[in-house]
C-alpha cells in the first residue's frame, strides 16, 4: 500500500505561483511514476504531468508545459508541482497519484488540494 498527503494549495491571483507537495508513505520503493491530475467544478479529471519515480524523467500535458515543472525529493519520498503563470482556468483540485507499473492504473490517490487563481 501506498499513501499520499497533498498540500499546498491555496487562492492566489492569475501571474501567481505555487508550490504543491505529495508525500508519500508506505510502500514507496514499489513506485514506478508519479502522476498529477486535477479536476475543475463540473469537468472530468484531468492529466496534468508524471515523473518517473527511479529517473526523474518527466512528461506533461500541452495546457500546462512551459508553465508547471514537476520535480521529486526521492530522500524524501516528495513529489513537487511548481505552478507558474497561473491563469483562472487552472482553478481546480488537484491531486497527486501513484502506479507500480509503467502501463498500469494509478491506484493510490491522495486526498487532493484546492487551487483557485482569480482574475
Amino acid at each position: 500500500q501506498v499513501q499520499l498527503v497533498e498540500s499546498g494549495g491555496g487562492l492566489v491571483q492569475a501571474g501567481d505561483s505555487l508550490r504543491l507537495s505529495c508525500a508519500a508513505s508506505g510502500r514507496t520503493f514499489s513506485i514506478y511514476d508519479m502522476g498529477w491530475f486535477r479536476q475543475a467544478p463540473g469537468k472530468e479529471r484531468e492529466f496534468v504531468g508524471r515523473i518517473t519515480w527511479s529517473d526523474g524523467s518527466t512528461y506533461y500535458t500541452y495546457s500546462v508545459k512551459g508553465r508547471f515543472t514537476i520535480s521529486r525529493d526521492t530522500a524524501k519520498s516528495t513529489v513537487y508541482l511548481q505552478t507558474n503563470s497561473l491563469k483562472p482556468e487552472d482553478t481546480a483540485v488537484y491531486y497527486c497519484a501513484a502506479r507500480l507499473q509503467q502501463y498500469g492504473t494509478y491506484d493510490y490517490w491522495g486526498q487532493g488540494t484546492q487551487v483557485t487563481v482569480s482574475s
